[in-house]
């Protein structure tokens, strides 16, 4: 299975949206509070290329974007492939 990170802040509507989806699909993941953590948030800096929102979603190491791009690969099929064991 593909290791998923998500992003997050507290009191984020489409954060909680994006783990809701992620759980009804049956996929793990970690969650990473950016605003609990400085290290974490220097983390999410570097991992997302300076991305600004939340939620930021990272597939083996490879940002993916937020809600709307998570719910896009599912609804084209993709996100089935990028979850597939190597």
């Amino acid at each position: 299975m593909s290791r998923v990170t998500v992003y997050s802040t507290a009191h984020c509507a489409f954060c909680d949206r994006a783990k809701t989806m992620l759980e009804k699909w049956n996929i793990d993941f970690d969650e990473v509070r950016i605003d609990r953590d400085s290290a974490a948030m220097k983390e999410f800096v570097r991992i997302t290329n300076g991305a600004r929102s939340v939620p930021q979603i990272v597939i083996d190491g490879n940002p993916i974007g937020g809600f709307t791009e998570l719910t896009e690969l599912h609804m084209d099929g993709e996100l089935d492939e990028l979850m597939q064991p190597d």
